[in-house]
């Protein structure tokens, strides 16, 4: 039976990520409402700018039932996404979900136009991975129960805590899948949640 994941589509790059998981044996639903996370069995949270995306979530009325659906299912979140899941958000101390334990720096790789792609370590099998940095983020601090998937420059890029994962990066933006398929591999374990 196909998985049945979101992909939270308030602006950012949800088509990309939509396109990405479409190979793995999904049905995708473009996230714009509450109502819409309820049969899901996993959620993506995009790249795009964190601080529009809170406001987004706030308006939408969305911002607890996705701080809800990330303690009990499967959740991905890239760039601002990643941003969105932290603990901690440096330096505005600005709003996020708090569900990872991580601490990140926003915009830490340069401005739009310092973009660039950049293979980084990789603990997935096939090794390096290709990585697209857009006004990323970067994690500098790394709870005990945070796993290092990946790291770029000495600094963690893709984590998982449980059933969160989180990337710094635009995977969606390369050809490379494995991290898509790794999110799907997650939620059909059906490993526990934080909960």
């Amino acid at each position: 039976m196909p998985l049945k994941i979101g992909v939270v589509a308030l602006q950012g790059d949800y088509a990309a990520h939509a396109e990405a998981l479409r190979s793995s044996d999904t049905e995708i639903v473009l996230v714009r409402a509450t109502k819409e996370l309820a049969d899901l069995n996993g959620l993506v949270i995009p790249g795009g700018e964190s601080t529009a995306l809170l406001k987004l979530l706030t308006r939408e009325n969305m911002f607890e039932a996705v701080r809800e659906f990330s303690i009990a299912k499967p959740v991905f979140g890239t760039c601002a996404g990643c941003i969105i899941l932290a603990k901690k958000v440096l330096p505005s101390q600005q709003q996020s979900l708090a569900v990872l334990d991580i601490v990140v720096q926003r915009n830490a790789y340069g401005r739009q136009n310092e973009s660039r792609v950049a293979m980084g370590n990789c603990a997935l099998s096939g090794g390096g991975l290709e990585m697209v940095f857009i006004r990323a983020p970067c994690i500098v601090r790394a709870g005990s129960r945070v796993e290092i998937l990946a790291r770029y420059g000495g600094f963690p890029t893709l984590v998982r805590q449980g059933n969160i994962l989180a990337a710094t990066f635009h995977p969606e933006l390369s050809t490379d899948r494995r991290i898509h398929r790794f999110f799907c591999a997650m939620i059909r374990s059906g490993e526990p949640c934080l909960t």
